[in-house]
């Protein structure tokens, strides 16, 4: 099988995110890296959902690791029979795919999925492990191909020379639109706001393109309206953990700011990512919220007295109005009009 994490950063290859192996799922620890290069090993289905629930991985790592979490349970159910296999199955991806409430939706389709491949192995005598994996592997090669679509939209949205700013951490749209850019012969440099409180901008974005070649910068968060007045930034970009069809979308906290101050300052702000079909409005979107520790704190080490209190929402909701366009794998869309999307045939992109 022809694999479509060639020419990726360390982060974004296969093996680097959720990798399952002889009853075992390796996943990249991202909440130290780059400072350490961790994997967590999960011997059971539900490890592996505590570890998304945990943020050992999140942005889309989460996608392929509940598939590789369906291999283990596969692995976990492999001497029951087959009804116990497939109601074991079942609630695994039930489980798998509630780790986080928000992208719910998105790894249900993953783990769906992955029961039916199962089922069909079953029926035909194959190995379900085996027909997991493979499937979870066919869904990454899917991911990436489209995203390099989007990654092709959004490198042709940028000026030659030019510089963007992201938030948080894009996962595949951050190496596709590498591609791009050196396929079209472009470049462009980047600030990386830090992305509190986990910084995944600061240690995931920027470390990525570093790795590969751009002129990165990383800036506090801040200082974002200073960079957009004094550094000449052209576009803010970002990634989206929910799109509803009514053009809000979902994305990292801090999100929202950022878009207010692009607006204000006249900067395009494009959202990359595929519109959800069961989220059409933004009441339909669920915002998580975490332990306050993760706020109160930083690797363990208190950032505060005991009785100051903390509040952590994972994502923020921005308007449309804040949204100069959605890059999708069908073109770039007036928010408004994202229901268009839907108009013609869409493959899974999950």
């Amino acid at each position: 099988m022809v694999r479509m994490d060639n020419d990726m950063p360390f982060l974004l290859q296969y093996e680097n995110v959720a990798w399952y192996s002889k009853g075992k799922v390796r996943i990249l620890d991202r909440r130290v890296y780059p400072t350490e290069v961790r994997f967590v090993e999960c011997t059971d289905y539900h490890e592996v959902a505590q570890a998304i629930t945990d943020m050992v991985t999140q942005s889309a790592g989460p996608y392929t690791a509940v598939g590789m979490g369906m291999a283990l349970a596969a692995w976990q159910a492999r001497h029951m029979g087959m009804a116990a296999q497939l109601a074991f199955l079942k609630q695994a991806s039930y489980d798998l795919s509630h780790a986080r409430p928000t992208t719910a939706n998105r790894y249900g389709q993953i783990t769906g999925r992955c029961v039916d491949v199962a089922a069909q192995a079953l029926e035909q005598d194959k190995d379900p492990i085996q027909a997991i994996v493979e499937n979870t592997i066919e869904s990454l090669n899917r991911r990436y191909s489209t995203m390099q679509i989007v990654g092709d939209q959004l490198a042709s949205l940028i000026p030659n020379g030019g510089t963007i700013l992201t938030q948080c951490f894009g996962e595949t749209i951050i190496g596709t639109v590498m591609r791009a850019v050196r396929k079209y012969g472009k470049d462009f440099k980047v600030f990386c706001a830090e992305t509190r409180p986990y910084l995944q901008g600061a240690r995931l974005t920027s470390s990525c393109f570093a790795q590969m070649g751009f002129d990165t910068t990383v800036i506090t968060d801040n200082m974002v309206a200073y960079a957009m007045e004094r550094e000449h930034i052209d576009v803010f970009t970002s990634a989206a953990d929910s799109i509803a069809q009514d053009g809000y979308i979902a994305n990292k906290i801090g999100t929202f700011q950022i878009a207010i101050l692009a607006k204000y300052f006249g900067i395009p702000y494009y959202v990359t990512g595929i519109p959800d079909r069961d989220k059409r409005s933004k009441n339909d979107i669920v915002i998580e919220m975490r332990d306050p520790q993760q706020v109160l704190c930083y690797r363990d080490i208190p950032n505060t007295v005991p009785k100051v209190n903390g509040i952590y929402p994972s994502f923020d909701v921005v308007p449309p109005h804040l949204i100069s366009g959605v890059v999708t794998d069908k073109g770039v869309y007036v928010p408004y009009l994202l229901n268009q999307y839907f108009a013609t045939d869409v493959k899974s992109f999950y």
